[in-house]
């Protein structure tokens, strides 16, 4: 049985809200991502670093980093009068790890930032929602001196599933953000409907 809404009720109805994760290594942008992007101010956990991070975070090309995450990041956007999305950024190092089982209850899907200077660092975000089988999709921020890689060799470096979009992604520009969280929107849709057809 279909349920049909009289759109002239429509926008009497409240907006659908739509849990997205923000994920990806040290450093890679997600604080900045979720700040791009935010219609209100985003509530940031960013705390000074300290010598007790020294031997413990790399800081290979985010030297200039002097703050990080320390719990999340969160921020809200508005993408139709049906749809707001609430955008939980997680801390980048292993040692707060315990708070992504938390963060990730409930998301529709996730965004999984990669820096291409330290690829490797995304191999465990793409596990994480693999194993959790939360839809995600593969953002690669676009460092000014970060060496340019096609999708496919990207793909292929990261084993990424075929069905996984990979999209450019300049963190701080607002515009080329919404189209990533757009981007993971219609990929989540997609895969519930794929999973509903097999049910």
């Amino acid at each position: 049985m279909q349920v049909r809404i009289d759109p002239a009720h429509e926008s009497n109805l409240a907006p659908i809200p739509v849990k997205l994760v923000i994920a990806g290594g040290f450093g890679v942008g997600k604080t900045t991502l979720v700040g791009a992007v935010s219609e209100i101010p985003p509530l940031t956990t960013e705390e000074e670093m300290t010598v007790a991070s020294e031997g413990v975070d790399d800081l290979t090309g985010v030297e200039r980093k002097k703050t990080t995450t320390v719990a999340l990041d969160f921020g809200r956007i508005t993408i139709s009068e049906r749809i707001v999305l609430y955008l939980f950024g997680a801390p980048g190092q292993n040692r707060f790890w315990p708070l992504w089982n938390d963060l990730a209850q409930g998301a529709a899907g996730a965004v999984v930032l990669v820096d291409t200077r330290k690829l490797e660092d995304g191999f465990a975000s793409i596990d994480f929602f693999e194993r959790r089988d939360i839809p995600f999709v593969v953002a690669v921020n676009v460092f000014d001196d970060a060496h340019h890689y096609e999708p496919e060799e990207l793909r292929e470096a990261l084993t990424i599933p075929s069905d996984v979009p990979i999209v450019l992604c300049d963190a701080r520009d607002r515009e080329l953000t919404k189209n990533t969280l757009t981007t993971l929107v219609g990929h989540a849709i997609e895969k519930l409907s794929s999973t509903s057809d097999v049910a």
